[in-house]
């Protein structure tokens, strides 16, 4: 076995020596393929070379070009350039060539300080904190250029700010201020940028009028989609956030009390906004508000035109535009928003084209008021004469019914019922003024035509009217007293004596000490509003009051009232459906409480 072994292995290795000897190639063929060989790698070597040196230019540019915009910031030293019309003056940077400041010719700020008040020019968009930054795709990366150099160029009232990013790319900001008025046209240009541009602008509302809290409360960021109808906005008493992504905003609006920046869109609109308010305390800061929106630009053949506008909170103004930036007056929604917007307003603007004095407008349209409710209240006072005529038969069913007052409120019902009297007759006055008082409660601070308005005593309507400054704070009222709101809870307390004597309340004796209460309450809450509420309400008041006595005094007989109470218990009598439903639920709660009597014992 190991001998075949042996001859096998042998006769394997020779057939595959033979094999090897046969299919090997000639030295022609070795030589041919040796060729190919150094062909196909002189081919690859060239094509790798060529691929290096593309790669090393191609990065070499790319290099140059972040190098060329990285080094921006020293192509010049940081300059400013000024447009200016007879309302604003707007002063640019070259920084980012943005807006650094806007001032307003026709206002002024008003500061106080311990009793001691200075006047300042009155800027927007000053805030050396502020953001506006437009941010370019390059090198797979996103580069800001809120700190690069443009070079600036201006013609008359224009002025574009250009950044070469390299010899292929550059981004240009072209601002003209018109001739007049508060609009400013405003175009993002330029080549090689793409399709868009991204914005990021923050902005932080510093402290422009007196009653801090109410101007925080009345600073945000209003925007009004594309698709809709109607403006919105981020809350305005807390953080908050609107992401717009995958919907297009035609403007948005960085407002404060009485002033805005608004960024309007001519070219389709904006995309993918992102808008966000932060609270700032303003007791430890000098700021309100820190407002951020976040937008991208659509380049509609190489540029997105749009328009600024920076100016006042005026209504016919803002609605000159037709795309309902006016609505971001803070005047209220639902009826009381209309009420302000489409009543309050133009009458108030009618008056003040006849009469300068604001103050005098407010006790007009007071006046006013009360002459067209003066037969409602006059019908109130008849119903309360009534009363107090009916109180020997009021006393007599107290007397008798001593221990029950259930029984007491249904017999005084009975009697109100056979002498012809409506105890709430004298309620709907006070519910035809409600939503006048509610209108108005958001039309004074919200209105500009009230802003550093004077009137006797106080110096800005728009603002409280601190007649006392306090060296300390005194809790829900501030450290400052306010003449008007002490005026009108005065008033307030005097008219409800006067109004309320002959009303009978012993069924609820409480609401004779609450209806005092209620105006002492509401101290702490009026004293830093608006003084052109609380002056309204003291007049009110005022007049409320003359009314009141006058008519008492002079216009009802007792006598006379009495026989017309006699003449009334005579005639037939036919119950109304409230009434009914009154007194049947009055002797239903009665023998409730009879049966829980009875089930006590």
């Amino acid at each position: 076995m190991e001998r075949n072994h042996i001859i096998g292995f042998i006769l394997i290795f020779a057939t595959l020596l033979v094999f090897n000897i046969v299919s090997s190639p000639s030295k022609e063929e070795l030589a041919k393929q040796q060729m190919e060989r150094d062909s196909i790698g002189l081919i690859e070597k060239k094509r790798v070379t060529a691929s290096q040196s593309t790669t090393q230019q191609t990065t070499k540019a790319n290099t140059a070009a972040t190098d060329t915009f990285a080094n921006s910031t020293a192509i010049n030293k940081d300059s400013f350039v000024t447009l200016s019309n007879d309302v604003l003056e707007v002063t640019f940077s070259t920084t980012g060539g943005k807006i650094v400041s806007a001032r307003l010719k026709e206002y002024v700020k008003i500061a106080e300080h311990k009793g001691v008040t200075t006047k300042s020019d009155l800027l927007l968009l000053e805030d050396k904190k502020n953001v506006y930054d437009l941010q370019l795709p390059l090198n797979g990366k996103t580069i800001s250029t809120a700190e690069s150099r443009y070079s600036p160029s201006v013609n008359g009232n224009s002025v574009v700010f250009t950044l070469q990013i390299d010899s292929i790319r550059k981004i240009t900001q072209s601002y003209t201020l018109a001739k007049t008025g508060y609009a400013m046209d405003y175009v993002i240009g330029g080549t090689g940028l793409g399709s868009e541009v991204q914005l990021n602008w923050i902005n932080f509302i510093d402290k422009i009028e007196k009653g801090y809290r109410y101007e925080q409360q009345n600073s945000t960021v209003y925007f009004r989609e594309a698709t809709e109808d109607n403006a919105d906005y981020c809350s305005c008493t807390s953080d908050d956030n609107e992401n717009l992504s995958g919907k297009k905003v035609q403007w948005l609006a960085h407002t404060n009390q009485f002033f805005n920046s608004s960024l309007i869109s001519k070219s389709g609109g904006f995309a993918d906004a992102d808008l966000t308010t932060e609270m700032i305390d303003y007791q430890t800061n000098d700021d309100l508000k820190k407002l951020k929106s976040s937008i991208k630009i659509p380049l509609v053949n190489g540029s997105h035109e749009m328009q600024w506008f920076i100016g006042p909170n005026e209504f016919n103004t803002l609605k000159s535009y037709n795309i309902g930036l006016e609505e971001i007056i803070p005047y209220g929604s639902s009826i009381f928003g209309s009420i302000n917007r489409w009543v309050i307003r133009p009458f108030f603007d009618w008056l003040s084209t006849y009469i300068s004095s604001k103050g005098l407008v407010i006790i007009l349209v007071i006046f006013l008021i009360k002459m067209l409710l003066y037969p409602l209240l006059y019908k109130m006072l008849h119903s309360q004469a009534k009363m107090a005529a009916l109180k020997p038969e009021l006393s007599k069913i107290k007397d008798k019914h001593k221990d029950d007052t259930q029984k007491q409120q249904m017999e005084s019902m009975k009697v109100y019922q056979e002498f012809g009297v409506s105890p709430l007759a004298g309620c709907l006055p006070m519910l035809l003024q409600m939503p006048i008082w509610i209108a108005l409660y958001r039309y004074f601070p919200a209105s500009i035509t009230f802003r550093q308005e004077s009137f006797l005593w106080a110096p800005d309507l728009s603002s409280f009217d601190a007649f006392i400054h306090l060296p300390f704070e005194i809790p829900f009222m501030g450290a400052h007293l306010s003449l008007f709101t002490i005026l009108w809870a005065i008033s307030t307390l005097v008219y409800t004596y006067y109004s309320t004597k002959d009303v009978d309340m012993s069924a609820n004796p409480a609401m004779k000490y609450v209806q005092y209460f209620m105006p002492l309450m509401f101290l702490g809450f009026f004293n830093s509003y608006a003084s052109g509420l609380t002056c309204y309400m003291f007049f009110s008041n005022l007049i409320n009051i003359i009314q009141t006595v006058v008519t008492k005094k002079f216009v009802f007989d007792e006598e006379k009232i009495r026989k017309e109470l006699d003449i009334q218990k005579g005639k037939p009598k036919k119950k109304g459906g409230f009434q009914s439903r009154l007194e049947e639920a009055m002797k239903q709660q009665q023998k409730n409480n009879e049966e829980k009597a009875k089930g006590k014992k």
